[in-house]
């Protein structure tokens, strides 16, 4: 027998119960979830910063981070909406390495799914209680959604899913802001299929149920960079790219189109510093297109505690275990300089 059953999931439902939502913040995510559908929808002129650790990996530091931000956001509130990543699942290229707290809810532990589930909830939970922002997270695994739909304002759909049939179904369910990614190869006309996809209703099984779904208007593109056949990083966030996907977003029957820019990933090369050079470009090309102005609606930041990224054995407060980040003090004044350059 190819599997081994270890145990069975509680249902959504169950952990929900278990981890509710107060109502209180029931209506600050009701509210926060229109702001930034607003924002997508051209009816808001703030600007979206997703911003965050690239995994979400410890409880304390993560929850940290995010209320640190939430000065921040009153600071800049006329201009900018902060969307802290709260990234529970990490995607593996070769499937090897901690794959988020959904599944090690301890890094240095084997996988515990069960444990996992209530960790990511909780985290959520936790983080939006101490800063009064509801976050970001990406979906790796479709079937997970239930147990965080009612936390989440916002959901990446990763690079090596965006081409799956699953995931673009399962999108098309969703009320929240949805970014799809372009994929590995940099495709523009994959991911807008994508987008198109997860846009429409569709009829198709999910958790065991036969579902439809109404199609979720607010989906729209992440341009993350791309690997060439060679295996070097190529970018997607310079004025032409901006500009080529003005066109294509045109020539397609999509509603609200809008872009989120991706600073590090393949257009930073994973060199996190460059991440504020790539960020004050993309502001400029707003500046000198309309076009494009009105189609970025904001980038992605990867950013913890410290700068950098560590071992997992290593133990420092507040650093990434995954990919490299930009410090507290560079997001801060990145942030501080988006602001500024918003128009």
């Amino acid at each position: 027998m190819s599997f081994t059953f270890l145990n069975e999931l509680p249902s959504p439902a169950q952990i929900q119960e278990r981890y509710p939502l107060s109502e209180k913040l029931q209506e600050l995510k009701k509210q926060r979830d229109a702001e930034i559908s607003n924002v997508i929808k051209g009816l808001d002129n703030r600007f979206l910063v997703i911003i965050g650790p690239c995994s979400a990996d410890n409880e304390d530091s993560v929850c940290d981070y995010v209320s640190r931000l939430t000065s921040i956001q009153e600071d800049v509130k006329d201009k900018l909406i902060i969307i802290p990543r709260v990234y529970t699942n990490k995607p593996r290229t070769t499937g090897e390495g901690y794959k988020g707290i959904a599944s090690q809810p301890d890094p240095e532990k084997a996988p515990d799914m069960v444990e996992g589930l209530i960790a990511m909830r909780k985290m959520h939970i936790r983080a939006i209680e101490e800063s009064g922002l509801t976050c970001a997270d990406e979906m790796l695994y479709p079937e997970n959604w239930g147990y965080v739909e009612d936390l989440l304002s916002y959901v990446a759909i990763g690079a090596r899913s965006v081409e799956d049939q699953q995931h673009r179904l399962t999108v098309s369910g969703f009320d929240v802001a949805s970014g799809m990614k372009n994929p590995t190869s940099g495709d523009f006309a994959v991911m807008l299929n994508s987008v198109y996809a997860a846009q429409h209703p569709h009829h198709f099984v999910y958790r065991g149920y036969e579902v439809e779904t109404t199609g979720n208007p607010l989906t729209h593109v992440v341009l993350r960079g791309a690997v060439s056949k060679h295996g070097n990083s190529t970018q997607n966030y310079h004025y032409e790219d901006l500009i080529r996907l003005c066109d294509m977003y045109a020539k397609m029957d999509l509603v609200n189109p809008a872009a989120i820019i991706d600073a590090n990933h393949s257009n930073s090369g994973k060199q996190f510093k460059e991440q504020i050079r790539i960020v004050k470009e993309v502001m400029h090309n707003r500046q000198l297109s309309q076009d494009i102005h009105n189609m970025v609606k904001g980038v992605m930041i990867e950013s913890y505690i410290e700068e950098g990224s560590q071992k997992i054995h290593d133990h420092i407060y507040g650093k990434s275990i995954t990919d490299p980040c930009l410090g507290w003090e560079d997001s801060r004044k990145l942030i501080y300089d988006i602001a500024e350059m918003c128009k």
